[in-house]
């Protein structure tokens, strides 16, 4: 994957899980992932729009989850946030180039091919599954 969208929407909505209905504040999630707060809540105001998070602003004001973990597939989150090829980019070769000229053809095939795989993976676990992984840290 060529950016951390994926790696930092999955963070965020491990740690609105693990806090239990708790308020959330951007500062207190940039600092979990080590980001600077107003990247985090642009992702934040991203994840709200498509409904994975609630927030709320102003004094006692943050963020939580919209919906159960248990029904949040982390497929769901991927696709939601994926914005590049999951193995990246194809290039402009030389079309005279015996190579060149199919490349990018093949390249498209084994690109959708990985990136089935992947999703594939992340549709047989829930949010609350992954956030399992970390309960004997808590």
């Amino acid at each position: 994957m060529n950016n951390a969208r994926f790696a930092t929407a999955l963070h965020i909505l491990t740690l609105l899980d693990l806090s239990k209905g708790e308020r959330l504040s951007s500062e207190m999630i940039a600092g979990s992932i080590n980001l600077n707060p107003a990247l985090v809540r642009k992702e934040i105001s991203n994840l709200r729009k498509l409904g994975f998070i609630s927030s709320k602003e102003g004094n006692g004001g943050g963020c939580t989850l919209a919906r159960q973990s248990a029904d949040i597939l982390l497929a769901d989150i991927y696709r939601a946030v994926n914005q590049t090829p999951f193995l990246g980019r194809t290039n402009t070769p030389n079309p005279a180039c015996a190579i060149g000229r199919q490349i990018n053809q093949h390249l498209d095939e084994l690109y959708t091919e990985a990136e089935l795989a992947l999703t594939s993976k992340l549709e047989k676990s829930t949010l609350k599954e992954f956030g399992e992984k970390f309960q004997s840290e808590l």
